[in-house]
């Protein structure tokens, strides 16, 4: 009786997880108007010690779960059909944002590096917007820039470290709540309730706290995973 309790549980919670990944999707396309397309996704696996591996064909997958395969990331639309569409044919698959043009950008660095980082820019009293954090990764959502103009931020430094991933033009980044293969993805910092599209900053704001935080953290480690 236990067993079967149980099992009812874990698929009442499944289903729960689908359906808000498909209510989570439509709201960034629809409400957002953030483009999106599902991920890779994951599947079981007795070869790795997660017990889960990338659904691509790739087997040494450095991103399990966590980038375009099919459709490819050109696919990324704001249409509220085509988005339904997709989560109801695959309702475990990742949520990811087409970073760049008229959408979010964000740059990413490892989660001990982020939580300083964030604490460090809350000590000055900026203003962040939304903040996506994986047990390895926190990525802090700016407005878009171009690649030009980073370029110009970060000649400006003595050094920028490896860890910092930015995901701008061409980018994407998985938003919550996703499972991929590092973990679930979660609002460290969620956007406000009701909004009717999240304020971001500009990237200038908090690339400073970004380097510093991603210079001075031992072993801040330069992995890709999200």
């Amino acid at each position: 009786m236990r067993e079967i309790l149980g099992r009812r549980r874990r698929l009442r919670f499944r289903r729960k997880e689908r359906t808000a990944r498909l209510d989570a999707a439509v709201t960034f396309a629809a409400e957002w108007n953030w483009p999106v397309l599902p991920g890779a996704g994951l599947r079981a696996t007795t070869r790795t010690a997660t017990g889960v591996a990338c659904c691509c064909p790739d087997p040494d997958c450095v991103v399990p779960g966590a980038h375009p395969y099919d459709p490819g990331l050109l696919a990324a639309t704001t249409d509220e059909r085509m988005v339904r569409w997709w989560w109801t044919r695959r309702p475990d698959a990742p949520v990811l944002l087409a970073t760049g043009g008229a959408a979010p950008c964000a740059v990413s660095l490892p989660a001990v590096a982020g939580a300083r980082a964030l604490a460090a820019l809350d000590a000055t009293g900026m203003r962040l917007g939304p903040v996506v954090a994986t047990p390895t990764r926190w990525s802090l959502l700016v407005a878009p820039y171009g690649l030009e103009r980073l370029g110009e931020l970060l000649y400006a430094k003595d050094s920028v470290p490896s860890s910092l991933r930015f995901h701008s033009e061409g980018g994407y980044l998985p938003l919550p709540p996703s499972a991929v293969g590092t973990g679930q993805v979660r609002w460290e910092r969620a956007p406000l309730a009701g909004s009717a599209r999240p304020w971001l900053p500009d990237v200038e704001a908090v690339v400073d706290a970004l380097v510093e935080a991603g210079t001075s953290t031992p072993g801040g480690g330069s992995r890709l995973a999200y």
